[in-house]
């Protein structure tokens, strides 16, 4: 259910002051320090930010998907690492439970992730399988009594300080995809174990590391849906996680739209500020098509997400391009700064570096492309 018009727009303007005046000023020091302040952890979880896509009944705003891709967009307009602090409760890291799990299991963990309580993670990647999910070998063997789960998974967005993790593992004899099934599985069971965070290009302060599971007895309670239905559990998370971040790549590419405005209406060359110079009005002409393009495919899509329509091509669509976009708006960022644009100073290398991912996870942009032609041909066109 939608929030309410007023409250909507309380909760847009609240969010919005929070990234100008108190993330923005801390992009500096989260990327010096490849972490985030407590405090601010503190204060996202009061403003219930950890539980947007979480219904009401069990703690969380319960925002409709075209509710959270506009806070998305908001929260786009600073570092990425801030949303990706509470990105995984709200997403990939909650969903799999939201639309697979039963009461009981909801019952007893929805209310904790919605608060921020306990931080959840998906873990379907491996260090041989990436885009071809439905190639894991993580295997959860039956024993008569429980499920004994083994296997690696690596890049774990949140795994550092995920304390329930969605597991993709095969349970049958079949190699393709409908041998896979889900598992909640807590972080304090014997046997589960966490690897160093990784060192990345970007996006500081936000941590990815490997998660093994050594004989993990995993109690049938915690097996999401049936056997074999993990795969089709993973793509409908994917789905939406996959609107969730073409809106935030929109967010950014307004942030650089507006800093390359800035910049350009003060710096003067040649007599002149260099926003009245054609080929930078050229650049900013650009990247402001294409964000407000990426922006509408969002926004509809979502939408059309709420009415209940099929959006498997659309929110691929929707990610392929507004994460592509993104790049080339830093790209045109990092040129209109010119020197500066290189220099951290001004922060604009910083988000060409952070917004290389998006291009990346919740499926690459090869991955998109597929899943659109496939979707295309089946109908009709």
């Amino acid at each position: 259910m939608a929030l309410d018009a007023e409250t909507f727009d309380a909760l847009i303007d609240t969010v919005r002051r929070f990234v100008a005046e108190r993330l923005r000023p801390l992009e500096a020091e989260v990327e010096a320090n490849d972490a985030l302040p407590n405090d601010v952890i503190a204060e996202m979880k009061e403003m219930g930010l950890f539980g947007l896509s979480i219904a009401e009944e069990y703690g969380g705003l319960g925002l409709t998907m075209l509710e959270e891709a506009k806070v998305a967009i908001e929260l786009g307009r600073t570092t990425p690492a801030f949303r990706s602090s509470f990105g995984t409760n709200v997403g990939i890291g909650s969903q799999g439970l939201v639309m697979a799990g039963n009461d009981a299991q909801k019952a007893e963990w929805l209310h904790r992730i919605a608060s921020g309580e306990i931080i959840t993670s998906f873990a379907l990647t491996e260090p041989d399988v990436g885009s071809d999910s439905g190639a894991v070998k993580t295997r959860a063997v039956w024993d008569g009594q429980a499920y004994r789960l083994s296997g690696t998974k690596r890049y774990i967005t949140n795994a550092d300080k995920a304390d329930l993790f969605t597991v993709m593992a095969r349970t049958g004899d079949d190699t393709g995809a409908r041998g896979v099934s889900a598992f909640l599985v807590p972080r304090d069971l014997a046997g589960v174990s966490i690897g160093e965070p990784e060192k990345k290009m970007g996006q500081k302060g936000a941590k990815v590391a490997d998660v093994i599971f050594d004989d993990v007895i995993v109690p049938v309670e915690n097996r999401l849906g049936a056997e074999g239905e993990g795969f089709k559990i993973a793509m409908r998370v994917l789905d939406r996680g996959r609107l969730h971040i073409s809106a935030v790549c929109v967010g950014v590419a307004e942030r650089l739209i507006a800093d390359c405005v800035a910049y350009a209406t003060e710096r003067k060359q040649f007599g002149k500020p260099i926003a009245e110079h054609q080929l930078i009005q050229a650049m900013i002409a650009d990247s402001k098509t294409e964000a407000l393009v990426a922006k509408a495919m969002v926004l509809e899509t979502a939408a059309a997400k709420d009415a209940g329509k099929d959006v498997v091509m659309e929110s691929a669509a929707a990610k392929y391009f507004a994460s592509e976009m993104v790049g080339r708006v830093a790209d045109r960022a990092v040129q209109i700064y010119g020197g500066a644009g290189y220099i951290a100073d001004y922060g604009i290398e910083r988000l060409y570096r952070d917004v290389r991912l998006f291009r990346i996870y919740e499926g690459t942009s090869q991955i998109q492309q597929l899943i659109i032609a496939r979707e295309t041909i089946k109908r009709g066109g």
